[in-house]
């Protein structure tokens, strides 16, 4: 392999810039290096000139020794082999932080033989990965590697340059290393033993992070691991001999962890193992996961996993290497609470006790997916079938962690004096849950807060205010009247193309961005959904410091969502002033010695100008682009324009009333048909004059 290359993604991250920027540079500058592999479209530079060229034009970004040792990791070539060079670098690590001599890179062979001493089994792996000799850009990375050590302690750095590893494009599945707010939860749970089991151990997060308070308890924990991917599993060893280096120096006669790489399905390495904690992070929704080649195993002690539910076959090994006061903790999809195909073998886990508890978990804490997962709480079974800890943590109270949230829940359920919280967790009987679906979703068998009764003293007092807010609705229309000759039909119209060449009227919409960088800030800004509710500005976009600020609303603009199945257009309120216009967002500023702005926006937003000014964008959906320029508007004396656009006035406020009292309306009529179900409301005789009100 030649001298170390940066792509266009590389050079743009140097110069902490966007991908933009680089192609403007190729193409401005005839002393920009030129290309030394790769493709057209995807073609490599030198490393070196690269950089120079940057310092010449005081263009190189100054970052850190780590920031600069992770940009050697992240831009290596090839992308496939990314792994392997953090490997190599966390080996170069270890054996600095267990004494090598620091300066100066030891040859491939001599890295090999210093972490021989340490542990023979990591060495192999080692051993898989490093080559005969380093490359130019294996020797870069492993010599800043060396810089960062001097500045840092050697696992810190390791534990950093895994973090970026795990957030960056070269592992976004999810499997290579669970975040730490899902990680913590878990653990909390799990409590700690003598022995804690992770067979998907992907990176290691579970295990480290075992070990790690394990150690912060005053104690130790010897870990066991199986991965299939030996790049995982070498990084996941790594970071748990950096933790088992910790312990010895401690002073714990703690024995070193072991990590076995293959298919702890198909090829279990542990099988004898019983171990005090099992916590896992298994890949979900595999169907090819062996299980025609498995039909008599022994772990299927809860019944044999169909094929589509690969995820019931983890829970079985997870029960298999449970020791008998152990706990096992595990990540679940939803859709396993309630697949048909696995109801039966979650009957089983329920009659015989070994399912203790099912957590609902936030959206969006594992990356890329935005699903919420569930945590499964496992112990061997029960002598009674006894009942199920149903628990929503889908929302964390302000100043709490989650792992504070369930870890306080699960204490006081193992307590004697555990009190069930209505809407977020309750102890189920087991016969509750053991029907024909066996669905252990948590929010099918907790009662949402806004689903239980309201106080029967409000909701008379909500009918009251109800009544006046439908006499506020009726009176807010105008007066009007039918004619066959309406001042509108026979006017003369002014086309808004014509208008904006005259200047008496213009349209603003939001400003095109620059690629983010790290100098971005992110503003608030008006959405359609903020000119439709008529509310203040909620949305926010991200923009380049170097950027302007877009148009902002003024007093009197018309504001005009750009899509949508039909124009609305309304005049900025008090909570739009001074907002910035967003995307999907467009604003029409009038001359207000012209035009009256609630006259202008009552007639565009006519239904039928949707024909005329829109451009289909889903037949399906039947939305539209709008574009206002095609429109054309009534010309009538400023006195008259005014006049009609009181009326358009009251009507938009007729609409927004209306929006209210239908939503009022429907929370009314919930939570009165819920107080006459539950008995808290009771009917008033026919003829009562109170009935109209309190029924």
């Amino acid at each position: 392999m030649g001298e170390a290359t940066l792509t266009a993604s590389g050079i743009a991250r140097l110069a902490n810039v966007g991908r933009a920027a680089v192609s403007n540079w190729r193409r401005r500058y005839a002393d920009f290096p030129e290309p030394v592999g790769g493709t057209p479209a995807s073609p490599s530079f030198d490393a070196r000139e690269v950089e120079r060229w940057l310092s010449r034009h005081n263009r190189l970004h100054e970052v850190g020794t780590d920031q600069s040792a992770w940009r050697h990791i992240g831009s290596y070539q090839p992308a496939a082999e990314v792994s392997d060079l953090l490997a190599l670098c966390g080996a170069r690590l270890l054996t600095l932080a267990n004494g090598a001599t620091a300066g100066t890179v030891p040859a491939p062979r001599e890295l090999v033989t210093q972490l021989d001493a340490l542990d023979p089994g990591l060495a192999r792996l080692v051993a898989g990965v490093v080559p005969k000799r380093w490359t130019p850009q294996q020797s870069i990375a492993l010599s800043t590697i060396d810089q960062l050590a001097a500045e840092q302690d050697p696992e810190t750095a390791f534990e950093y340059l895994h973090r970026q590893f795990v957030s960056s494009a070269h592992s976004l599945s999810g499997l290579a290393g669970t975040p730490d707010t899902v990680a913590e939860a878990m653990l909390t749970i799990a409590g700690s033993g003598p022995v804690t089991f992770d067979f998907t151990a992907g990176t290691g997060s579970l295990l480290r992070m075992a070990a790690d308070r394990a150690l912060a308890g005053g104690s130790s924990t010897r870990c066991y691991g199986q991965e299939i991917r030996s790049e995982y599993a070498l990084v996941a060893l790594l970071r748990l001999w950096f933790v088992h280096l910790r312990a010895r120096r401690t002073g714990f006669a703690a024995e070193p962890p072991v990590l076995h790489v293959g298919d702890s399905l198909l090829a279990d390495a542990t099988p004898g193992l019983a171990a005090d904690i099992v916590v896992a992070n298994f890949p979900f929704g595999l169907h090819d996961w062996g299980n025609e080649r498995l039909p008599y195993d022994p772990r299927w002690t809860y019944g044999l996993p169909p094929r589509t539910e690969p995820e019931l076959a983890w829970v079985q090994h997870a029960l298999a290497h449970l020791a008998t006061d152990g706990t096992a903790v595990v990540l679940m999809p939803p859709a396993a609470a309630s697949r048909p195909a696995g109801r039966r073998i979650r009957a089983e886990l329920i009659r015989r006790g070994a399912l203790r508890s099912v957590i609902a978990l936030p959206l969006g804490l594992m990356p890329p997916t935005n699903v919420g997962l569930h945590i499964w709480v496992l112990t061997q079974p029960s002598k009674r079938v006894g009942e199920l800890l149903m628990v929503d943590a889908t929302v964390t109270p302000p100043g709490r962690t989650l792992a504070d949230v369930v870890g306080t829940i699960w204490r006081s359920y193992l307590s004697s004096a555990y009190t069930e919280e209505p809407g977020l967790h309750r102890a189920v009987a087991a016969i509750d849950v053991l029907d024909d679906q066996v669905d252990l979703t948590p929010q099918r068998h907790l009662p949402q807060a806004d689903e239980l009764a309201a106080d029967p003293a409000q909701v008379v007092t909500r009918i009251k205010a109800f009544d006046r807010l439908m006499g506020q609705v009726r009176s807010s229309l105008p007066a009007v009247t039918a004619t066959p000759t309406g001042s509108l039909r026979s006017a003369p119209q002014a086309e808004i193309s014509d208008l904006l060449r005259s200047g008496s009227v213009s349209v603003h919409r939001a400003v095109s961005r620059s690629r983010s960088s790290e100098s971005d800030t992110t503003v608030v800004v008006l959405t359609p959904g903020d000119v439709v509710a008529g509310g203040p500005a909620t949305g926010s976009v991200t923009r380049a410091a170097s950027d302007g600020g877009g148009p902002q609303v003024r007093t009197d603009d018309i504001l005009i969502p750009v899509v949508g199945h039909s124009i609305t257009a309304r005049v900025a309120a008090a909570d739009h002033v001074g907002a910035e216009l967003g995307p999907g967002v467009q604003l029409m500023r009038v001359d207000t010695t012209l035009f009256d702005p609630w006259f202008v926006a009552g007639v565009i937003s006519r239904t039928d100008n949707a024909r005329v000014a829109g451009r289909t964008l889903s037949t399906v959906s039947g939305t539209f682009r709008i574009d206002i320029r095609r429109l054309a508007i009534p010309v009538l004396p400023l006195e008259q324009q005014r006049r009609y656009g009181l009326a358009f006035r009251r009507v938009a406020e007729f609409r927004a009333q209306l929006d209210l009292a239908a939503a009022a309306g429907a929370a009314l009529a919930r939570d009165i048909g819920d107080g006459l179900t539950a008995g808290a409301l009771e009917l008033l005789p026919e003829g009562d004059p109170e009935a109209r009100v309190r029924l």
